[in-house]
Parts: C-alpha cells; sequence; structure tokens
C-alpha cells in the first residue's frame, strides 16, 4: 500500500514541476538532459548495490521499448504539449492510461473483459468526455490536447512492456538503460527541432533537481518494485488516484483553476480505473 501510495504521488506531481520547466528552457532539450543524469546515476546506484549491468536479451527489448515509448513519446509530447496546455489537464489525460491498456487489450490482444470492466471503461471515457467538454468549450490548445493524446496510448504500450523488462533482477539496471535508451532518442529530436534558450532561475533549477531524482529514479525504480512485488495488474490500480492527485498537486503548486465540471470528471475517471482494475483482478 505505502510503495503503490508513494508512487501514485511522486507520477502525479512530475506534470506541475514539468510545466515550471518547459516555461524556462525548451522541453525536448530539458528531459534528455534529465535522462542522462537519471540514467547515469541508476547505473552508478547498481553497481554500488552490486547488480550487475548486464541485461538479458528479453530485458534489453522490454527496456528498449519501454525507453522509447514511455521515456522519448510520453514524456517528450507531454513536455511539449504543456508549454500551451496545463499540467492538470495533462495529468488527467495521462491518468486514462489503465483504461487504455484494458480497451486495447480487448480490442487486439484478446484479453477478457468482465462486465464490470466493461462498465469502468464506459465511465473512464464518459469522465474525460466531461473534462474535455468543458475544456474545449473554454479555449483549450487543439494541438497541446491531441500531443498528449497520442502520449497517452504511447505510455499505455510502455506499460505493456513493464513485465518483460522487471523480470529477471537487476532492476536499477534497467531503470538506467531505459532512462538512457529515452534520453539517446530525445537528444536527436531536440538538437533537430529546438533552439538551446534557458531562462535561468533557482525556480527552474529546484524543478529541474525534483524531475531527476522523484519522478526519475524514485518514481520509476518504485514502478517496477511494485510490479514485481504484486504484479501489473493489481499495481496499476494505483493509477486510480492519479487524476486527483494530479490536479490537487496543479492547484496548489501552479494555482491553476479548476471548475466544478473538472472536479465531476476527475470523479468519474476514478471510478472506472477502479472498476477496470477490480475486474481485472477478479478474472486473473
Amino acid at each position: 500500500m505505502a510503495m503503490g501510495l508513494g508512487f501514485a504521488l511522486m507520477w502525479s506531481s512530475a506534470f506541475a514541476t514539468a510545466r515550471v520547466i518547459v516555461a524556462a528552457a525548451p522541453p525536448l532539450h530539458a528531459l534528455a538532459l534529465r535522462f542522462v543524469i537519471s540514467g547515469i546515476l541508476a547505473l552508478l546506484l547498481a553497481r554500488l548495490f552490486g547488480q550487475s549491468l548486464r541485461l538479458t536479451r528479453a530485458q534489453w527489448r522490454a527496456t528498449a521499448l519501454f525507453g522509447l515509448c514511455q521515456n522519448g513519446l510520453y514524456l517528450g509530447l507531454n513536455f511539449i504539449a504543456m508549454q500551451t496546455i496545463e499540467a492538470s489537464l495533462a495529468a488527467i489525460i495521462a491518468s486514462t492510461m489503465p483504461l487504455l491498456v484494458a480497451l486495447l487489450g480487448w480490442l487486439f490482444l484478446g484479453a477478457r473483459l468482465r462486465p464490470l470492466g466493461i462498465l469502468g471503461l464506459v465511465l473512464g471515457f464518459s469522465g474525460v468526455a466531461v473534462i474535455m467538454g468543458a475544456r474545449i468549450s473554454g479555449g483549450v490548445d487543439m494541438a497541446g490536447l491531441g500531443l498528449c493524446a497520442i502520449a497517452a496510448f504511447a505510455l499505455a504500450g510502455a506499460t505493456l512492456s513493464v513485465r518483460g523488462a522487471s523480470s529477471g533482477g537487476n532492476l536499477l539496471t534497467v531503470v538506467g538503460w531505459q532512462m538512457l535508451v529515452g534520453a539517446g532518442l530525445l537528444s536527436v529530436a531536440a538538437l533537430g527541432f529546438e533552439t538551446l534558450e534557458v531562462q535561468w532561475s533557482w525556480q527552474l533549477g529546484a524543478a529541474f533537481a525534483y524531475q531527476v531524482i522523484v519522478p526519475g529514479l524514485m518514481a520509476t525504480g518504485l514502478w517496477f518494485a511494485l510490479v514485481q512485488r504484486i504484479g501489473a495488474v493489481r499495481g496499476a490500480a494505483f493509477h486510480f488516484l492519479n487524476p486527483f492527485f494530479g490536479v490537487a498537486i496543479a492547484a496548489m503548486l501552479l494555482g491553476e483553476h479548476i471548475n466544478g465540471l473538472d472536479y465531476l470528471g476527475v470523479a468519474i475517471i476514478m471510478a472506472g480505473i477502479l472498476a477496470v482494475q477490480m475486474s481485472r483482478a477478479e478474472g486473473s
């Protein structure tokens, strides 16, 4: 329980601090640098704790896929999007990942979905529709919204690869290499599409350091450890807390305005995610 709550809180806090970073620095450069630092630190810690820097062939495949999908596509697209949309909205869209995993598994992978799970999907996407309707009518940036949607599907793909990467031990090594994989992809994109212009401040430094240590190392390592301990289905149930945590942290840290429809949509999404995870747990 403590691991799951800690992961949800740290994962959700990444959006508000990312919003601080992208307001002062080019998003892909900042994210690539964050992954280089976090990846090297993870590998150094792996050696310190006696872990091998080598991975099995299956771990390499899963680690590369996870690094490309989560670190390269999911976080890269979200960082770009948060230049024009609020952190709370990005967190809400990203929190639909368990719904997307269940939906894709049901439609394309032959996974069974019980009536409670189907109800959860309907509830979850209905909650998203409530929030999106209110935000679109209020003039949200549609390009940023689209990037967040693509990023959510990339996160769902990354989640499907977690079990293969985390099996076989060397947890810190896996975390380190998947971050360096993401850093490689983001570095190429940053050099091709961005100009390095930074507005230096202590807020930028604090947000960047927080991103490196907490979402970068602690949350990622905790997620792999949680999946190893209780499995992907039960571990993913803690994602139902992310919409609430993401909205609350953005409101407290950044002063983002949250209206009544946002609260209603978040509550519906949380209920939907919980129903989907309960259905999958019952069927496992």
